[in-house]
């Protein structure tokens, strides 16, 4: 993708990096443990907040790229515009786990060079791994994942367990595999 058609991708996440840095206090969420396996292939975005830098995108995905460091991941997050065969938008990142060796829950990724910074946090894990819940340490953003596009019953348990973890379920979006 040319540097023109990242730029309006680019401002957004500006834009919502700068939301993030300025939001009010909130306590934090509890983090659930995961392995560094956690962090390796790719992630289909089943539930989302809707937010402007995400308008529009569809089978949305994040891929986790292993590093020489246990604990450094090259990140790439994308989507299609409008459908799922629609215009693949991309961003890469560098993701750092914040408390390696522990839970390994606590990823920060900065994006274009470091000028935008966000933090996703993994609330809940599936006892098979087959999906996760993550949030920003606010609980404002929050998105649903999965290996695989879930079943609408399977979806209803993802939906649930986020409810159950204290998010307003009802603010959630869900963009066509």
């Amino acid at each position: 993708m040319s540097l023109f058609n990242r730029l309006p991708l680019a401002a957004l996440l500006v834009t919502a990096g700068l939301a993030v840095a300025f939001s009010p206090a909130h306590a934090e969420p509890r983090v659930a443990k995961v392995g560094r396996d956690h962090y390796t292939g790719t992630w289909l975005e089943i539930a989302r907040t809707p937010m402007r830098l995400t308008d529009g995108c569809v089978a949305g995905y994040t891929t986790y790229m292993p590093s020489a460091s246990s604990d450094i991941y090259r990140i790439e997050d994308g989507c299609r515009t409008g459908s799922p065969k629609g215009e693949l938008r991309t961003i890469s990142g560098i993701g750092k786990l914040e408390d390696s060796g522990t839970t390994n829950a606590k990823l920060t990724v900065r994006y274009l060079g470091g000028l935008v910074t966000f933090k996703y946090w993994v609330l809940y894990t599936s006892p098979d791994k087959s999906w996760f819940i993550s949030a920003d340490p606010q609980m404002q953003n929050l998105w649903i994942y999965a290996r695989k596009a879930p079943s609408k019953k399977a979806l209803s348990v993802m939906v649930a367990k986020a409810k159950s973890l204290g998010y307003d379920t009802r603010k959630l979006e869900y963009p066509e595999p």
